[in-house]
């Protein structure tokens, strides 16, 4: 829908080189695609110290941080969750809101290690969240380049996600796990009990999901790439001008 327009554009940015091979197929010239993925303030969101499992009482602590919305299949997730019965030490906390919100509660109201936290609107709260989270779990099935994912990663979590858009591009090669979009919910059944069984396999994922946010995915590193890339377009403006 959107290629034929974009091909009229001077630049476009997308997240990820998957993202520009598609664009590219459907006509959109090559050189006019800039590659900038979303940065995350790794200063702001960084591992530390979180009160958050011990006002749970929860050895093990699971997050979905994102829209409630069919997009992102929490179901899938929430499926996974109740099969794999992971014990009462174990909580899966859902931070979000949206139209599938309410269905949802009501369908999984009598599990008691699910936590509905709905929209949390204070930041320094949703980075104490991801702070005392041993894993951070995204089934979406469609994604751009998901911020809450470079959040959980900046704060040293875990992280398990789909292949949607260029989530996959971000964990790959051993950066975290990532999950194919058909059968989510299999998949994470699987996973589920290997991350509450594994401490010292979410650790070591969480830190290299650290790392690989401070090689490319950083905040001061998106704005200098887009600054360079305005200059870029004015210069090529100016020099036709000339």
């Amino acid at each position: 829908v959107y290629a034929p327009s974009l091909a009229r554009y001077d630049r476009v940015i997308v997240f990820s080189y998957v993202q520009k091979d598609l664009l590219a197929r459907l006509g959109v010239p090559p050189d006019r695609i800039a590659v900038i993925p979303n940065g995350v303030d790794t200063e702001k969101y960084f591992p530390g110290f979180s009160p958050i499992k011990a006002q749970i009482k929860a050895q093990r602590l699971f997050v979905y941080q994102g829209r409630i919305s069919p997009e992102k299949n929490v179901d899938a997730l929430l499926r996974a969750w109740k099969q794999s019965n992971l014990g009462n030490d174990c909580k899966l906390m859902i931070v979000g809101n949206g139209p599938l919100a309410s269905t949802l509660i009501s369908a999984y109201s009598s599990e008691s290690n699910i936590i509905w936290m709905g929209f949390v609107a204070d930041e320094q709260q949703r980075i104490s969240i991801l702070q005392g989270a041993d894993v951070f779990i995204l089934p979406s099935l469609v994604e751009g380049l998901s911020l809450s994912l470079l959040e959980a990663m900046a704060c040293g979590v875990a992280c398990i996600a789909t292949d949607a858009g260029a989530d996959g591009e971000v964990l790959e090669h051993g950066a975290g796990i990532t999950l194919s979009t058909h059968r989510v919910a299999a998949q994470l059944q699987t996973l589920l009990p290997l991350c509450r069984d594994q401490p010292e396999l979410t650790a070591l994922l969480g830190k290299k999901a650290r790392e690989r946010v401070i090689e490319r995915y950083t905040l001061s590193q998106n704005i200098h790439q887009v600054e360079q890339l305005y200059h870029q377009v004015v210069q090529q403006h100016n020099h036709y001008l000339n």
